[in-house]
């Protein structure tokens, strides 16, 4: 980190995820490169996605974060600025709201990280802690299962386009899936409040421009999980996991007794990774929904894969209205 820059900091909270008695925040320190996020223009759009990814980390600095009854939690960045902070507690639900968020403020507890800055020193922070009425999870990709990316495309030419050059209010969310994912959340009473997981294989550095499409798009709130850059170029041996099935294992292991419905898409490994998580826990994963794709070769492949598949039910759907249909009779929406 650059001592003389006049950047002001910011610590970016990534909506996460907790238990009635364990917390777990994750986020990254950085200093502030100003991003207008209300800027549409292209130079602009293209001066953000540089920002994004040319980023000034605050390095091994103490974080502390604040629950609403008080209690100080203690935590440290890494050597890329994130920092991840756990803690073992009890009634975390009590100091949620009915959605079951639980708000917190993070700050700098660093003598030398204090005296520089200028300006604030606190920042807000969220993690979900699903409410008791809830009666299943949702798991669902983000890249071509919600937003069009392109992922299928020649060179992924049209993932680089999209990301890098157009603004998160004008990519295109997928026709009726908002809809459905309210529909879920609500679940088949009409009053539950299923919580909602986004995971993707996009960098953390773009989690905020994530975050702004499923905001300007009425998704519904939930915690977004993505993976470090330092991760994307690493070399993996045959048997490493990816790291969206990493985090989704997790989830499953965090809350034993809640069942899930998977939502991806049939583009790239969404297929091979549900069907590996279905084979593992049989009896905690109510359904898999795929979005098919316009692609002859990969729809054959995923067909081909899931002829003798029968642990979970997978439906493929070309519509969020298929999907919609399925859920109504299986009971899982009204």
């Amino acid at each position: 980190m650059g001592w003389f820059k006049k950047d002001p900091l910011q610590i970016i909270a990534f909506q996460g995820y907790g238990t009635n008695s364990h917390f777990y925040a994750r986020g990254r320190a950085l200093e502030d490169e100003s991003i207008n996020l209300d800027q549409q223009n292209l130079w602009q759009v293209m001066l953000n996605t540089w920002k994004r990814f040319e980023t000034d980390e605050v390095k091994h600095v103490a974080i502390h974060i604040t629950l609403p009854d008080a209690t100080v939690l203690k935590g440290k960045t890494d050597n890329h600025g994130y920092y991840r902070i756990e803690a073992n507690l009890q009634n975390l639900a009590a100091l949620s709201n009915e959605e079951g968020w639980l708000s917190f403020e993070l700050s700098y507890d660093d003598a030398v990280i204090k005296n520089y800055i200028q300006n604030n020193n606190k920042f807000a922070g969220k993690i979900l802690i699903p409410a008791s009425n809830a009666a299943y999870g949702v798991i669902s990709d983000i890249d071509d299962t919600i937003l069009h990316t392109g992922v299928i495309s020649k060179l992924k030419w049209r993932v680089i386009v999209n990301s890098f050059f157009k603004h998160a209010t004008a990519r295109i969310p997928l026709e009726g899936a908002a809809y459905f994912y309210h529909k879920l959340h609500k679940g088949a009473l009409g009053t539950d409040t299923n919580p909602i997981f986004y995971v993707s294989h996009s960098p953390w550095n773009l989690y905020r421009y994530l975050e702004l499409f499923l905001r300007q798009n009425d998704f519904p709130n939930g915690p977004i999980l993505l993976r470090s850059m330092k991760h994307i170029f690493r070399k993996k041996s045959v048997d490493t996991q990816p790291q969206k099935q990493k985090e989704i294992y997790n989830l499953l292991k965090t809350y034993p007794n809640l069942p899930f419905i998977l939502i991806g898409d049939s583009g790239e490994h969404d297929p091979d990774i549900y069907m590996e998580i279905a084979s593992a826990f049989p009896d905690r994963i109510l359904a898999i929904y795929l979005r098919s794709v316009k692609h002859k070769k990969k729809m054959l492949r995923v067909r081909s894969l899931l002829e003798h598949f029968k642990t979970t039910e997978v439906v493929m759907a070309e519509t969020s209205a298929q999907a919609i249909e399925h859920a109504k009779q299986h009971g899982f929406i009204a």
